[in-house]
């Protein structure tokens, strides 16, 4: 059973997560060959700007909330 673990910052909607996780399923099936999507699972995690850094700057520096 494939595992997908999507890493991202905060404030998706639930319709907004069921749309990503269907688009990484269909397209792991589609490079895999094919495949059954009851067979994977797919893992949100939810990150705050604050708590993610690239390099030296931190995510809530280079892109603050409006």
């Amino acid at each position: 059973m494939p595992i997908i673990r999507v890493e991202m910052f905060k404030g998706r909607t639930p319709q907004q997560k069921k749309a990503i996780a269907r688009e990484l399923i269909d397209g792991f099936i589609r490079g895999n060959g094919g495949g059954n999507p009851d067979a994977f699972d797919v893992v949100f995690v939810d990150v705050d700007k604050q708590d993610w850094a690239h390099g030296y700057e931190m995510m809530s520096e280079k892109y603050p909330d409006k």
